[in-house]
């Protein structure tokens, strides 16, 4: 049943899973069911214990009623509603704030970043980092990866990302990634007092992750751009940066407590990505 505008289709007991996996859904009847049953099917032959939390964020399409079918037959997949429409950032936060899982994972529903680059992630905080972030600038230096990305996409995201760095995120090379895991305790930490609702809580996140100084590995990604993006690169760049500068004010009055120091990265990004998709 629903309630205060959440709606779990299933509920698991007290049994903490390994993994959490958390995609924010506006709109998506046409993506995501493809992209629910590629995560089931790989998380089952792997073995992990998981969750699958689908938050869909005021959907006007059959969103709902299709996770709702798939729930049917598969017990680890839940649904968390919202009466309206509050944005990317708010849909993670919530999702992430009712995972229970050792690991968390939030992924885009349209699957553009293969859900088997998890390993990879995996493999940093085993190494200890505590967040990891998927990167598709390390990988576009790399030929053993593949980046698939519209051009005009790219250029603004070179430019994104230079202003953002001189706005203090650092050398990380892509920020923008769909594709982040976080260690059960950061996560709660940092979406304890993220306050960004839109695109630009991604910034939030890593500017303050490193505030507090966690470990951050930047891990290079397969990706391809998909068709049905709800993102306006030109349009969506400029409120980014603007959320990014309050994102800072909020830093100087307190907000997100005292300041640490610069974050570790715990592997180094490469000097020469510059270039990040949106």
């Amino acid at each position: 049943m629903a309630t205060q505008g959440r709606f779990d289709v299933t509920h698991q007991g007290g049994v903490v899973p390994g993994l959490s996996v958390i995609i924010p859904a506006f709109n998506e009847a046409a993506r995501l069911p493809s992209t629910i049953r590629h995560i089931i099917e790989y998380l089952e032959n792997r073995g992990t214990s998981y969750e699958i939390l689908i938050v869909d964020d005021g959907s006007e399409d059959d969103t709902a009623r299709l996770v709702e079918s798939l729930a049917q037959g598969h017990p680890h997949l839940r649904l968390i509603t919202s009466p309206c429409n509050m944005g990317k950032g708010a849909a993670v936060r919530r999702g992430m704030q009712a995972a229970r899982g050792d690991y968390q994972l939030f992924a885009d529903a349209d699957g553009a970043t293969p859900f088997e680059e998890l390993a990879r992630l995996e493999a940093a905080l085993e190494q200890g980092a505590d967040l990891a972030i998927g990167s598709r600038a390390l990988a576009s230096h790399d030929n053993a990866y593949t980046v698939r990305a519209r051009p005009y996409r790219s250029l603004l995201g070179t430019v994104f990302n230079a202003m953002v760095r001189r706005l203090g995120v650092g050398d990380l090379s892509d920020t923008q990634c769909g594709f982040k895991l976080f260690r059960r305790s950061i996560a709660r930490d940092l979406f304890s007092v993220s306050r960004v609702n839109g695109y630009a809580f991604d910034l939030e996140l890593l500017y303050i992750a490193r505030l507090r100084q966690y470990r951050i590995a930047e891990v290079p990604v397969n990706w391809t751009d998909q068709p049905g993006s709800k993102v306006r690169p030109w349009r969506d760049g400029l409120i980014m940066l603007i959320e990014f500068v309050k994102v800072r004010r909020r830093e100087a009055q307190g907000i997100y407590g005292a300041r640490y120091g610069t974050a570790r990265l715990a592997e180094p990004s490469l000097s020469s990505a510059e270039s990040t998709q949106f």
